[in-house]
């Protein structure tokens, strides 16, 4: 008397259920990641926006207060000092000028470096080379010091109470009407001021761009290693 052997539905109800498992396992991991390509995308923009106000005002710091230095050069005989407007160089300092200046061209060139690396060809270059992401963090950090150190050297030099700056000389005579070529102390007194009021200003924005960087490196990095993770097979499965 043959014995009929049925079918073991339950070891196929098992495979296809432990298959379904992995399936929805895998498409959830899948919405997770692209969830967080998402945040990646979006932190990306606001950096780029954030990094380009910040461009925009050191322009506007390193214009004025350009304009402001040239104005004093251009005005300053060095063979007739008593023809001049202003003081002899012993009661008189413009390092604060310079110091925002400078401090302003390292935020343009910082910032400028870093918009720079948004272009799809120099990104992928960068990326290849591992070098993308500390150059987005790097960047908003050179301008933050930059910003911070120009404002302080300006305040420290500015406290002085035996040198006048080009700040307290131009606004204390702003009132008094010049012909060209003298300068004009009233534009320099409002452009002084705006340079240094800028200069600060930019500081929040400097460190707003940094902290993105921050959070975008970090977030590059947790993605990178979920990828990572979900490429490699499981010993179990295997």
């Amino acid at each position: 008397m043959s014995v009929e052997k049925k079918p073991n539905h339950s070891s196929e109800f098992e495979v296809d259920s432990t298959h379904n498992s992995q399936h929805s396992h895998l498409h959830e991991n899948d919405a997770h990641l692209n969830a967080k390509r998402r945040n990646l995308r979006a932190l990306d923009t606001a950096r780029a926006a954030a990094t380009l106000l910040a461009l925009l005002m050191g322009l506007a710091v390193l214009g004025t207060a350009g304009h402001a230095l040239q104005a004093y050069n251009s005005s300053s005989p060095r063979d007739a000092a008593w023809l001049s407007v202003w003081p002899n160089t012993g009661a008189f300092d413009v390092k604060p000028t310079v110091a925002l200046v400078a401090g302003a061209s390292l935020v343009v060139l910082a910032n400028l470096i870093a918009l720079t690396s948004h272009h799809r060809f120099v990104r992928a270059k960068l990326a290849n080379a591992h070098a993308h992401t500390p150059l987005t963090f790097s960047a908003p950090f050179v301008g933050l010091v930059a910003a911070i150190v120009a404002v302080i050297l300006f305040y420290v030099a500015n406290r002085s109470a035996t040198a006048d700056t080009l700040l307290s000389w131009s606004c204390r005579w702003r009132h008094l009407a010049t012909a060209h070529p003298a300068p004009q102390f009233a534009s320099l007194c409002r452009a002084s001021h705006a340079g240094v009021d800028l200069a600060i200003l930019l500081i929040p924005v400097e460190f707003l761009a940094l902290a993105l960087a921050g959070v975008q490196l970090k977030l590059e990095r947790y993605t990178t290693a979920y990828t990572h993770a979900r490429k490699t097979p499981s010993p179990v499965l295997s």
